[in-house]
């Protein structure tokens, strides 16, 4: 009989993989295209739908990517659990929002094992990837699957390796983003080294889940407190008559001890706006109230309510009522060349301005529709006289197949993300 690791090593290993999002359907790819059996298990009905006809729902895999996967014929897609049974490998890729209260919501990770641990047996090897506090892996996964006669790094190998998926990067992709490891015990690394070892050109091991867990949210919280840097120095340049993104520009001349961060309307993702809520939580069970980490939160989430306040004050320059002003927000998705909403500062700013009865609309080459507080928005066509009929337009996302030069017929345009570099004089920087 076959060690998990021969079995890994000569790709008779199969792999269920839960959560087939941005994280989950681009590892199932990659594994799949190294030549291992591949199951997605997906509780979104119409995301399953849409891979059996091999429609990809995620930009950065297109359609024939997906279809080839599928021609190989080892890969299945379904939404009933009852596909891991059997699996050697079961990697967890599913949300890990935030409650109303900022609190950590690991509701889908605990569904998951607990249907899991069904199912587990000799040999298998689970591995958490969803983004979480530190200690869930030891101290919330690994106890329900310790339940019983099967004991962890003799019958089953149990560890965490965090996500590092960037939507819309060209450059860094699985294969050759470095893998972060931290297991239970070595030979539950050793497991999960050597499968990751086939999919990724560099692994990193470190002591423990919690130390993984940790580095994850740490990558996040770095990226937050200097974007909240990067906001605050915007305002500071705002009081004093200052291009900051000519600041920033001179500064990142530098060849040491700088990188450039960037303001805006404020962050969105799953990761920055949720991470560091994650680690704050933690901390503060531990003992430690974060300061640093908590202003930097406080800052990025002002940022749409700043850029509201910015336009009732441009509009109210020029003599025009807020109430059914009519605003264009160009750039829906929270980051440039991708068609991901999730927790843009977008929707914020839309929220808001709806709440004071502005007619939005809304301009974005990879969203077409929008569903917001019960009303259905359908993205404008991108065209001269529609500019024209606005009262404002606001730049939230900076794709790059946008033409921003129709815009020079707009009354006035604020441009939280330097799209247009100052070269249009209707122009209101952040």
């Amino acid at each position: 009989m076959l060690s998990l690791k021969d079995k890994i090593l000569r790709k008779k290993a199969v792999i269920s993989v839960v959560g087939l999002g941005y994280v989950g359907l681009p590892l199932a790819v990659e594994f799949l295209n190294k030549g291992f059996w591949v199951r997605g298990i997906e509780l979104d009905k119409n995301r399953v739908s849409s891979l059996r006809r091999e429609k990809s729902y995620i930009l950065d895999l297109d359609d024939k990517t997906l279809g080839k996967a599928f021609k190989q014929g080892r890969f299945r897609v379904t939404t009933s659990y009852n596909a891991v049974c059997g699996s050697d490998v079961i990697i967890i890729c599913v949300p890990t929002p935030l409650r109303k209260t900022g609190e950590p919501d690991i509701t889908y990770i605990l569904d998951s094992v607990k249907k899991i641990k069904k199912h587990l047996s000799k040999n298998m090897l689970i591995i958490l990837e969803s983004t979480t506090y530190p200690g869930t892996t030891e101290e919330v996964v690994l106890p329900i699957l310790s339940k019983g006669e099967l004991q962890v790094g003799r019958d089953f190998y149990l560890a965490f390796s965090p996500e590092r998926i960037d939507p819309g990067n060209k450059k860094y992709q699985t294969a050759n983003i470095p893998k972060v490891i931290g297991a239970v015990t070595a030979d539950c690394l050793e497991c999960a080294s050597v499968l990751y070892k086939q999919i990724v050109n560099k692994v990193v091991t470190v002591s423990s889940p919690k130390t993984a867990e940790m580095a994850k949210l740490l990558e996040n919280s770095f990226r937050s407190v200097n974007i909240a840097l990067a906001n605050e120095v915007a305002f500071i340049c705002g009081k004093m008559g200052i291009d900051v993104w000519e600041v920033i520009k001179a500064a990142e001349s530098k060849p040491f001890g700088y990188m450039p961060f960037y303001p805006g309307p404020g962050i969105g993702g799953h990761c920055i706006p949720t991470d560091p809520m994650y680690l704050i939580w933690k901390a503060r069970l531990s003992g430690y109230e974060p300061k640093l980490i908590k202003t930097a939160h406080d800052i990025n989430s002002f940022m749409p309510h700043h850029v509201v306040e910015k336009l009732i004050e441009e509009l109210k320059k020029r003599k025009k009522v807020v109430r059914k002003s009519k605003v264009l927000i160009v750039g829906l998705s929270y980051k440039p060349d991708v068609n991901d909403i999730r927790e843009s500062p977008a929707l914020e700013i839309i929220k808001e301005l709806t709440s004071k009865k502005v007619q939005v609309s809304f301009y974005d080459p990879y969203v077409k529709e929008l569903q917001i507080n019960g009303k259905k928005y359908i993205s404008i066509f991108w065209k001269e006289k529609n500019i024209q009929e606005m009262d404002a337009v606001i730049i939230v996302t900076n794709h790059s197949n946008v033409d921003y030069g129709i815009l020079k017929k707009a009354l006035f345009i604020i441009d939280t993300r330097n799209a247009l570099k100052g070269k249009i004089k209707n122009l209101v920087k952040l």
